[in-house]
C-alpha cells in the first residue's frame, strides 16, 4: 500500500487544509458570539447569520461547479483563501473599531460564502489530481482526520480565545490561516493539465452536472436524502447552539458560555476522529452501508441532545450527543466522499461535487433561519426534537434506496452520459 505523503503535493494540500480548517473553527465560535455580545443579535438574527454564509451555494453553486471544469483548481484554490483572508481581516478590523453593523457583517459573511463556495468546487475536485482511485478513501479519511482534530481542539481554543481577548482576535487568527493555506498551496509543483479547450454553451454544461447526479441510480437517491439531512441538521445546529449559550444554563454570562460550547463541541471532534478511524474497516462492507450508519445513527444524537436538563448532568447530555453526531459522520464522511470521486469522470468532477455540495449547504440558508425562528416560537429543545424526527425520516428513504449496495468501482468511473441540447 503506497503512503499518501508519496504522492507528489499530497502532503502540502493537506497541511494547508489543515492549517485553515483550525483557523475556520475559531470564526465559527467567534460570529455568533460577535454578534450576541457586540450587535445584541437576538435569536432570529443568530439564524440569519448562521444561514448567510450559504446563501451563495444556494444562488451560485452550480456555476461554481461549471467554473472548477472549466479552468485549473489550483490557481482558485490559491486565490480564494488569499481574499478570504482579507475579507476576515477587514471583518476584524471593523469589529475593533466599533465600525459593525449587523447588515454589514451580513454582508460581509455573504461575501465569503461565495469565496468558500469557489474554494470548495475547486477542493474537492483537486483531490484525484493528487492522489489515484484506490486511495480515495484514505486520503479523504486523512483530511477528515486532520477536520476532526481540528474539531476536537478548534472550539476550545476558539472558546477561551474569545473570552480571554475577544472575537475580533480570533477572527484575526483565522485570516493568518487562510493567509498561510494559499501561499503553501502556492508551493504544490504536481502539473495540472489544462481543461479540454471546447467550451460548450453554458446551460448545457449545467445541465450534464445536473443530469449525472440526479440520473445516476446511487448518486440520485444519496444526493436527495442528504440534501435532506442538511436541511434538518441546520434548523437542529441554530437551536443547539442557542440552546447551550442562553437555555442550559441560564446563568452564565454568553462568554462562560461560549467556552462551554467550545468544549461541548470539542467532544464532537473526539467523536469524528474516532469515526474517521473507523471509516476504513466499516467501509469494507460498501461504502452504501457506510453511509447508512450515519444516517440512522446521528438523529439518536440531535433526540439525546433535545432531550437535556439543565444543570451539570445537561451538559453531559449535549457533550454525548455531539460524540454520537460527529462519530456518525466520521464513519460516512470518507466513505462517501472517495464513492462520489471514484464513480465519476474527471471533466464532471467540479459540477457534480458543486451539485451536491451547493444544495447541501444551500439548505443552511433556509435550514438556519428556521431554526431561528422556531427557536423563538415553540423553544430550542422542541426544535431539535422536530429536526431530528425529519432527519430519521430521511434516514428511512436512504436506507430503502440503491444507496445501501454503493460500492467503490474497481476500474475507475464509468464514461458519462452524453446529455442532448
Amino acid at each position: 500500500m503506497t503512503r499518501l505523503s508519496a504522492h507528489p503535493g499530497y502532503a502540502r494540500f493537506w497541511t494547508a487544509d489543515t492549517v485553515s480548517t483550525f483557523g475556520t473553527y475559531l470564526t465559527t465560535m467567534a460570529l455568533p458570539i460577535l454578534a450576541i455580545v457586540a450587535l445584541d443579535a437576538g435569536d432570529t438574527e443568530v439564524g440569519l447569520l448562521n444561514g448567510a454564509r450559504w446563501t451563495p451555494y444556494l444562488l451560485f453553486g452550480l456555476l461554481a461547479g461549471v467554473v472548477a471544469d472549466r479552468y485549473r483548481r489550483r490557481p482558485i484554490l490559491i486565490a480564494t483563501d488569499l481574499a478570504r483572508a482579507v475579507l476576515l481581516a477587514v471583518l476584524a478590523t471593523l469589529a475593533l473599531l466599533g465600525a459593525l453593523r449587523l447588515p454589514v457583517l451580513l454582508g460581509l459573511v455573504v461575501l465569503f460564502g461565495g469565496l468558500s463556495l469557489l474554494h470548495d468546487a475547486a477542493h474537492q475536485s483537486y483531490l484525484p489530481r493528487l492522489v489515484p482511485p484506490d486511495d480515495l478513501t484514505r486520503a479523504n479519511a486523512r483530511l477528515e482526520q486532520s477536520s476532526s482534530l481540528a474539531q476536537t481542539t478548534g472550539p476550545f481554543l476558539g472558546g477561551a480565545a474569545v473570552t480571554a481577548f475577544g472575537a475580533p482576535v480570533a477572527i484575526v487568527v483565522d485570516a493568518v490561516s487562510y493567509l498561510f493555506s494559499g501561499l503553501l498551496l502556492a508551493t504544490v509543483r504536481r502539473p495540472e493539465p489544462a481543461p479540454h479547450p471546447a467550451r460548450r454553451h453554458l446551460g448545457h454544461e449545467l445541465r450534464e452536472g445536473l443530469s449525472w447526479v440526479y440520473r445516476h441510480p446511487v448518486l440520485a437517491p444519496y444526493a436527495l436524502t442528504l440534501h435532506a439531512r442538511f436541511l434538518f441538521a441546520s434548523v437542529a445546529s441554530t437551536a443547539f447552539t442557542l440552546l447551550v449559550l442562553r437555555g442550559l444554563d441560564p446563568g452564565l454570562s454568553t462568554e462562560r458560555a461560549a467556552f462551554g460550547l467550545g468544549l461541548v463541541l470539542a467532544l464532537g471532534g473526539v467523536g469524528a476522529v474516532v469515526g474517521n478511524t473507523l471509516s476504513h474497516h466499516v467501509g469494507r462492507w460498501g461504502a452504501g452501508r457506510a453511509i447508512l450508519v450515519e444516517r440512522v445513527v446521528e438523529p439518536l444524537g440531535w433526540a439525546l441532545a433535545a432531550l437535556a436538563v439543565r444543570g451539570p448532568a445537561g451538559w453531559l447530555m449535549v457533550g454525548a450527543a455531539q460524540v454520537v453526531i460527529w462519530c456518525a459522520l466520521g464513519i460516512s464522511g470518507p466513505n462517501e466522499m472517495g464513492y462520489r470521486q471514484a464513480v465519476t469522470p474527471d471533466r464532471l468532477l467540479g459540477r457534480m461535487n458543486a451539485t451536491i455540495r451547493s444544495l447541501n449547504w444551500g439548505m443552511l440558508t433556509v435550514g438556519a433561519p428556521l431554526g431561528g425562528l422556531l427557536a423563538e416560537w415553540v423553544g430550542y429543545r422542541p426544535t431539535i426534537g422536530l429536526a431530528a424526527a425529519g432527519m430519521a425520516v430521511a434516514a428511512v428513504v436512504a436506507v430503502c434506496s440503491p444507496v445501501r449496495t454503493a460500492r467503490q468501482p474497481a476500474n475507475g468511473p464509468a464514461p458519462a452520459a452524453p446529455v442532448g441540447g
